[in-house]
């Protein structure tokens, strides 16, 4: 007993890491945006501060997981949602309010989550399990009640913006923020209660929720979880230094966009795959060990709710700091969204998935890659 709870703590070594890096940047980086000029002093602070957090926010979604497994689906997969929502908005906040106002960033990393979840880890989940199993199943109810909330909210936050004539350009009035909030909210709301309650089988896999209840569990592949109190803990613990960490990442991705003239939507991108590389990682295992059914659950549930709760959150903020915010995606990308909505219906329509499908996500996700820096 003794030897496991030490290895338990020698697992989280990372977490001096995070700690000794917040210290480091208390100490050193208050005279950051002067140094950034700098290749080499701009090269290290990026690429240190994106491989902490990344490493941070992994160490939090394998708490997170450890927790999934105390819990059970649906659960588990909330809980590691919500916690890389919780990174999202703070890096999203830490950027907004570092620099010039960056009306497009909300929807730049919005615009990056959809397409990195429906396209990038969906395409990548599916090649992976369909070359490993040929073909995989999952529950058809559940991946449809995702997509009939991630379609209406995704095009209401951002392709509705680009045709309303209330306001000037692909924004919303304040008035039109306030009922889009509340719907995002309502809806991402009431689908939790579906999930949790009713029908919590849509969010099983059919043939786990078929077996008897005195059936042996599976055997994990990992050491078995500690209590739930150590890992709730440690969740908390791996996240504190992700809010410290990114609003220190704010002044090089400020730097991307206002001094190198780059794309903004390099910015969201950024953002998006510090938030998104934990649960990519989950879900490619899960898809790997033939738990496609839990792999749809972190995709789809980490698209909803950057839409059902971070929009809303970073709708109220704006307006209460007086900041202007611009949703509307427009020409190739508004194209490139609503065929990548498109084909998540047909991929996701018939409880049954192969390689084929999964390469033709990828594709349009190396599309989206060339358009951030042809179009």
């Amino acid at each position: 007993m003794a030897a496991r709870r030490h290895a338990g703590w020698r697992d989280d070594w990372f977490l001096g890491v995070a700690l000794a890096t917040c210290a480091a940047f208390w100490t050193l980086g208050g005279g950051l945006d002067a140094r950034l000029a700098n290749p080499l002093v701009f090269a290290a602070t990026f690429i240190s501060l994106f491989a902490v957090i990344i490493g941070s926010a992994f160490s939090a979604a394998r708490h997170a997981e450890r927790l999934a497994e105390i819990f059970g689906e649906p659960y588990g997969t909330l809980i590691l949602t919500l916690a890389v929502t919780f990174i999202e908005v703070m890096s999203i906040s830490a950027v907004m309010l570092h620099g010039d106002p960056n009306p497009t960033l909300v929807r730049d990393t919005l615009l990056a989550v959809v397409m990195i979840n429906l396209n990038g880890l969906v395409g990548l989940s599916l090649l992976i399990g369909g070359l490993r199993h040929r073909e995989q199943h999952y529950n058809l109810q559940g991946a449809n009640a995702y997509l009939g909330v991630i379609l209406p909210l995704a095009v209401l936050c951002v392709v509705m913006p680009g045709f309303t004539a209330t306001t000037p350009g692909p924004t919303y009035s304040p008035a039109q923020r306030f009922a889009l909030a509340f719907v995002c909210v309502g809806l991402y709301c009431v689908f939790l209660a579906i999930q949790t309650g009713r029908h919590r089988s849509f969010f099983v896999d059919a043939a786990e929720a078929q077996e008897p209840p005195n059936a042996p569990p599976h055997a994990p592949d990992h050491a078995p979880p500690r209590s739930t109190g150590f890992h709730a803990a440690m969740l908390v613990a791996y996240l504190v230094p992700v809010v410290y960490l990114a609003e220190q990442f704010a002044h090089p991705v400020d730097y991307i966009i206002e001094t190198l003239r780059l794309p903004t939507l390099i910015g969201g991108v950024a953002i998006a795959l510090l938030v998104i590389s934990p649960e990519g990682l989950s879900a490619a295992r899960a898809a790997r060990a033939n738990h496609l059914q839990r792999a749809i659950n972190v995709i789809f549930g980490s698209a909803l709710s950057s839409i059902g709760l971070t929009v809303p959150i970073m709708l109220v903020l704006v307006y209460v700091l007086g900041l202007p915010i611009s949703l509307g995606v427009e020409g190739a990308d508004l194209v490139l969204l609503v065929l990548t909505l498109a084909l998540s219906v047909v991929t996701f329509s018939s409880g049954r998935t192969n390689a084929l499908q999964g390469l033709s996500h990828l594709a349009l996700f190396i599309v989206f890659l060339l358009l951030i820096v042809e179009d």
